[in-house]
């Protein structure tokens, strides 16, 4: 099936045709029903910025107000930087400052991103945590949240109001998470507090599988924490859950339940609607499938695969709606400029998609093919799992290991999809 996509990408306009032609085969929470409104205009490939060198990487995150797009790469060890409104790449950061890739995710940086005003966070391995000054490049902060060993720091997540980053460590068993005091005007960083994902929360959950990203919400502020799994064997658990952290205090007020998802990727919409993009694709009879390996597709036990994403309530933790027919994602984004949800979905049963979704009627629009390294090359192999927009332009950055199934990403690019032609 990889094949039959990056053979279908290369041919002019397939990108949009493929999208268009998976969605007329969805069911009602995700095709185009007779009668129903139109979609947007479909999604298609526009633009590719080589970036040499790269196959792997984490996290991406856009500013919109410099329309700068920034990228956790580890191949090259540096934060590559991308003009989204022009698509041409700007520069590195911090050039053989973090760790780069080891061999192993968990020790590797850089990892998650964010960026606040002329401050850019990133994780690292051996629980760094950094801020660099975007008008120098320069380290101005920096603390050590206190992992086992090399273990990283993952995911980040910022609240503005309060100056306090969200920091994960999801290597470590338990996972942790670390409120992180900032200087707006310096950029010093101070810990302030360690969030144990053990027996936390008003149901004395335990996070059985790491914990991945988390979103802050200015309306109730809160951050929202997506964790994988509770209380299961350590991978391919139904259940997982959101936590719902005071960044104040650092308790866990809230524990919504997740079922049938292990929850990646998330973002908050609009109607305080929170997207979870499912990372585990679950068969129609509840049971995780197995991965695929480089013998083997994915083996949902006889079973049909069941990809789904998830929308819920940030108030209540009520699921809304699920989103079928894309899954296996890893960062998702929501893009105010054209109320649209963006999923990084590199695990899709049917092979690597950005996955398109109408946040107000809440369905989905569009899945097109991405790029994973074929299982059966050599490694180092990577895999199409961050995604970032640009509201100005409605323009999605999805970075892409090295491969000819798109132009000018022989040694590693990032791709721009959209609408037009700009």
């Amino acid at each position: 099936m990889m094949s039959a996509l990056v053979r279908c990408v290369k041919r002019v306009g397939a990108t949009a045709a493929l999208g268009s032609l998976a969605l007329a085969s969805f069911g009602a929470d995700g095709a185009l029903a007779q009668g129903r409104e139109p979609a947007a205009p479909a999604v298609r490939l526009l633009a590719t910025v080589p970036i040499p060198g790269m196959t792997l990487f984490d996290i991406a995150w856009i500013d919109p107000g410099t329309q700068l797009y920034y990228l956790a790469d580890r191949s090259n060890n540096a934060i590559e930087v991308i003009d989204a409104r022009r698509s041409r790449f700007v520069k590195q950061i911090q050039k053989g400052g973090f760790r780069g890739a080891s061999g192993d995710s968990d020790t590797s940086g850089p990892n998650g991103i964010t960026v606040s005003g002329n401050l850019l966070f990133a994780g690292d391995a051996a629980s760094r945590v950094v801020a660099i000054d975007l008008r120098t490049d320069q380290i101005v902060g920096e603390v050590h949240t206190g992992g086992l060993g090399e273990n990283r720091t993952d995911e980040l997540a910022y609240d503005p109001q309060d100056r306090v980053l969200l920091a994960m460590n999801n290597a470590d068993v338990p996972p942790f998470a670390t409120l992180i005091s900032v200087d707006a005007r310096t950029g010093r960083l101070a810990l302030r507090k360690r969030i144990t994902l053990q027996d936390f929360g008003p149901g004395r959950n335990t996070a059985t599988n790491g914990v991945e990203q988390a979103v802050w919400n200015p309306r109730t502020r809160r951050f929202y924490l997506a964790i994988p799994e509770v209380d299961g064997p350590g991978g391919g658990g139904a259940h997982g859950a959101v936590a719902v952290i005071d960044p104040r205090t650092g308790r866990v007020e809230a524990t919504f339940p997740v079922d049938y998802c292990q929850p990646a990727g998330i973002a908050l919409g609009p109607d305080q609607d929170l997207l979870l993009g499912c990372s585990v694709i679950f068969d129609t009879a509840g049971v995780a499938c197995e991965e695929p390996s480089a013998t083997q597709a994915i083996d949902c036990h006889g079973n049909a695969a069941r990809p789904t994403q998830l929308i819920i309530d940030a108030q209540s933790g009520e699921v809304e709606r699920e989103i079928r027919g894309v899954g296996g994602s890893d960062e998702v984004w929501f893009n105010p400029g054209d109320d649209r949800y963006y999923t990084a979905s590199r695990d899709n049963p049917l092979g690597p998609v950005l996955g398109v979704i109408d946040a107000r009627r809440r369905r989905l629009d569009q899945i097109v093919p991405t790029f994973n390294t074929p299982l059966v090359a050599p490694e180092p192999q990577g895999g199409a799992k961050s995604v970032a927009v640009n509201p100005r332009n409605d323009h999605v950055l999805v970075a892409l290991p090295g491969s000819n199934a798109f132009p000018d990403c022989l040694s590693g690019c990032v791709a721009v999809f959209g609408s037009d032609d700009d």
